[in-house]
């Protein structure tokens, strides 16, 4: 034993190391195995499969139904090894028509109630795909979606099903998974449909413009929507809350009481909870004035009676029930999914109700890509075999002569194909050549299909049906082949089923929206404030009032502005309002676009949010730059320096039609990177500045205007090894502030920078030592700005520009803040001055004079 024991090969592991990776592989499993569903057919993998087996079992809408017992076996057997409970249980919500608007699965038996009763086990229920669900499925076996093996590799089973109408908005879903859950609510199918077509047909299209079609969720038990700012913040960000009432009516009696009737209730609340819970209220005596509640509710509709004593104020009680009850209920809007990314690797994304339409639409012309091709090529095949058997029946006599004359079939085959056949001219797909005979060899598909040929098929009438069938083949190819011709025709194909499905399935709204008086808006709802926006190396970005960083003392040691792994640092920081469009310039040359509120508000210390679940970034793409504007106007400019000091000027109207898939704003040379943009008005000076202390000023109008995919013109000639650092306008007096790696900075006025050329070498901007470093970063300011200086540990100090000290352009300039061993300033951003709280300030005083005494004598 001690020798087998010696033999064995003892690995040391770190035991946090392999928790943290065990769990991160679990959460994974159950974020994409499930409980999120896919963006693009709307359904979680069991749910999935539970349909796929059906469909297996010819369990169609047009069969009769058979036991769930035998589809939830056939399930565990054949792709879901998991418990019973969890398939029936996923398969009765999908057929329970209070739980999906439109159900997938036609249940027959008990299969629940709205007032929670428990469905029948699964040996009583019986059950069948609905019809709807039919097009959940439709052209399955067209190539249309990827397959995968089952857990026992037995089997194949779809990654996601064609899902030919948009599931995942029509009938919602909802999971929680590990650290992230989904909520999203049903919708009416006509006007999903309608805003999907919309979007294919307006790309552009705002999310105003698609709120118009789909104007909010739409619950299958009814009730009423208060107010539509919550829906808007939903769709514009993909998290919103929205208030549900219960539809009532007060009806006045005869006798002088009055009546509530209550005819919906909202979304998933348990009716018979809720008619217990306002018993409840009554004899706790919360609610006074309630004599009697009866639930006369029906297979005809719902309805639930309360009775309103004489004396009483009905309005008044209904308000109290809305308020203690679960007549009224607050529902949370969480648009999570998952969506393919790098590889075809499933992602969770929280996604606006855009990205969920472009989402699905792509998709779709995938799916209608896919069919078409698998259409074409079984089409091109059969007109293949077709010509083979129409020169069997123009030349019957030879072939019969050949066959006959061979010993077995094999022969046969081969004699047929070695032979030539003389034909006159006709159709025939591939051989027209313009000549009035043709030398025409079978090949061995269409020897063995006349191998196999009937002598029946020797008639007159079975000659015209082939002639027929090739005629109708070739329109057929040619409209596929059409259809296969562009984007734009694909498309049409897609909008045209989604609206024949409309027109079968379609209903009226059964989920009323009220107008609430003073309702505000998703932008009323977001306070309009300057943020400080901050990006990291490796792509995290945040928001955070600029208030947070309160003005320090020049030569203080700032305050942590976010937690960065070791190997990450923050590399772009500008100031903002929550209401301002942030444009983001990548590394790539593309351009894409936010509203500041979109961006998340994190605290001061957390690293904020990767920035390719807020942008639909390429594989490998980088933001390079951001930058906010108020609109896109004809009369204004975007000025782009990149860091081979090209200078590059568009108008920023040309930019107002940016796609959620980006849109090209520069070409960029091999190695180049955009270093900086600028908002310009055509009058203004333009400062680039160097790495090595180099700085030139010229006039924007020496760059001309250009397109979108132009590269630009030199703007600064560098020295070997020298690179852009950041550009600014120069405006009349002010002042450029720069600051180098080593936290040294200086203002001097704008004045000192004489116009000159663009192209040039430049002047000495700032003069360099070993003590201050290189250059980190300019901007141009005036004393009513202070500067946000932020390292690449993470750290910002804002200080007001006032206490930096005026010096000319060959001076070192003097410390503004205190930078630890081998920490470097890599970003400065300014920003509005800020009043200081004066009991703030009176307590940093002492602080503030000790730092400054002690940085006057490190100057001298």
């Amino acid at each position: 034993m001690s020798q087998e024991y010696e033999q064995q090969k003892i690995m040391q592991v770190d035991l946090e190391r392999e928790m943290k990776k065990s769990y991160i592989d679990y959460a994974m499993s159950v974020i994409v195995g499930r409980a999120l569903p896919d963006v693009r057919d709307g359904l979680k993998p069991v749910h999935r499969r539970i349909l796929y087996a059906m469909y297996e079992d010819g369990l169609t809408s047009d069969k009769p139904y058979r036991k769930s017992a035998t589809t939830v076996g056939n399930v565990l057997g054949r792709y879901h090894p998991h418990g019973d409970a969890s398939v029936y249980d996923a398969m009765v919500r999908m057929a329970q028509p209070f739980s999906l608007h439109y159900p997938l699965i036609d249940g027959h038996g008990n299969f629940g109630s709205v007032d929670g009763d428990p469905p029948a086990a699964y040996r009583y229920t019986e059950a069948r795909m609905a019809k709807l669900a039919n097009y959940m499925l439709a052209d399955i076996k067209k190539n249309t979606v990827d397959f995968q093996p089952n857990f026992d590799e037995e089997r194949q089973e779809p990654v996601v099903l064609p899902s030919r109408f948009p599931n995942l908005l029509v009938n919602g879903s909802s999971g929680i998974a590990v650290g992230m859950a989904t909520n999203i609510p049903p919708h009416n199918l006509a006007e999903v449909i309608d805003g999907t077509c919309y979007v294919i047909d307006h790309p552009e299209a705002e999310m105003d413009e698609i709120c118009q079609f789909i104007k909010g969720p739409d619950f299958p038990t009814g009730g009423v929507i208060m107010g539509r700012s919550g829906i808007r913040a939903a769709y514009a960000t993909g998290r919103g809350k929205i208030k549900v009432r219960a539809k009532t009516e007060i009806v006045d009696l005869p006798n002088g009481k009055s009546q509530i009737i209550i005819t919906e209730i909202p979304y998933m609340v348990n009716k018979a909870r809720l008619v217990e819970s306002m018993a409840n209220l009554v004899k706790d005596k919360r609610v006074e004035g309630i004599t009697n509640i009866q639930d006369h509710s029906s297979r005809e509709g719902m309805q639930i009676v309360v009775d309103i004593r004489r004396d009483a104020n009905a309005q008044v009680i209904l308000n109290q029930l809305f308020t203690y009850s679960q007549l009224e209920d607050t529902i949370s809007m969480i648009h999570i999914a998952l969506v393919p990314g790098a590889g075809g690797k499933l992602q969770p994304r929280v996604l606006t109700l855009r990205q969920i339409l472009d989402q699905y639409i792509g998709f779709q012309k995938d799916v209608v890509e896919r069919r078409t091709r698998f259409d074409l090529k079984k089409a091109r095949d059969r007109a293949h075999i077709l010509e083979g058997l129409k020169v069997a029946t123009d030349n019957i006599d030879r072939i019969i002569a050949i066959i006959r004359a061979s010993r077995n079939e094999a022969e046969a085959k081969e004699n047929l194909m070695a032979e030539p056949f003389w034909i006159d001219q006709i159709a025939l797909l591939g051989i027209v050549d313009g000549s009035e005979h043709f030398e025409f060899h079978l090949d061995e598909p269409q020897a063995q299909a006349i191998v196999d040929m009937r002598l029946g098929r020797l008639s007159g009438l079975e000659q015209e049906k082939i002639n027929d069938e090739y005629k109708d083949l070739e329109s057929r190819i040619a409209g596929f082949e059409e259809i296969l011709s562009c984007d734009a025709n694909i498309l049409a194909v897609v909008k045209q089923e989604l609206q024949e499905i409309k027109q079968k399935y379609g209903d009226e709204r059964h989920t009323r929206i009220e107008n609430v008086a003073d309702e505000i808006d998703i932008e009323d709802l977001i306070e309009q404030q300057d943020c400080a926006y901050t990006l990291t190396h490796f792509g995290y970005i945040k928001r955070q009032p600029t208030s947070v960083y309160r003005a320090q003392r020049r030569g203080g040691r700032g305050v942590s502005a976010m937690s960065t792994r070791e190997e990450d640092f923050a590399k772009d920081i500008f100031t903002a309002s929550t209401h301002d469009t942030i444009l983001f310039f990548s590394d790539r040359g593309k351009v894409y676009k936010l509203k500041g509120y979109q961006i998340p508000e994190t605290g001061r210390s957390a690293k904020g949010m990767n920035i390719v679940n807020l942008l639909e970034l390429e594989s490998g793409e980088k933001i390079t730059a951001m930058f906010p504007i108020q609109e896109f106007a004809d009369d204004k400019f975007l000025f782009f320096v990149t860091r081979q000091g090209i200078a590059k000027r568009i108008v920023l109207s040309d930019l107002q039609n940016i796609r959620r898939a980006g849109l090209r704003a520069l070409n960029l040379n091999e190695d180049d990177a955009l270093v900086d943009v600028r908002l310009t008005d055509g009058e203004q000076n333009i400062l680039i500045a160097t790495h090595e202390g180099k700085a030139i000023c010229f006039d924007e109008n020496e760059v001309r205007a250009m397109g979108r995919v132009a590269t630009g013109v030199r703007g600064i000639k560098l020295a070997e090894g020298d690179y852009v650092i950041g550009a600014a306008r120069a405006r009349k007096d002010a002042y450029v502030l720069s600051i180098t790696e080593n936290g040294y900075g200086k203002r001097t006025p704008v004045e000192e920078f004489t116009v000159h050329h663009r192209g040039g070498g430049g002047m000495m901007l700032h003069n360099l030592t070993e003590k201050t470093g290189l250059v980190a970063g300019i901007a141009v300011v005036d004393s009513e700005n202070d500067v946000m200086i932020i390292t690449d540990d993470g750290v910002i100090i804002r200080t007001g520009v006032e206490e930096i000290r005026e010096c000319g352009r060959g001076s070192q300039g003097v410390i503004v803040m205190r930078t630890g061993e081998d920490v470097k300033v890599i970003s400065i951003a300014r920003t509005d001055k800020e009043e200081e709280d004066p009991a703030e300030a009176e307590e940093e005083t002492s602080e503030s004079a000790e730092n400054a005494e002690s940085t006057e004598a490190a100057e001298e």
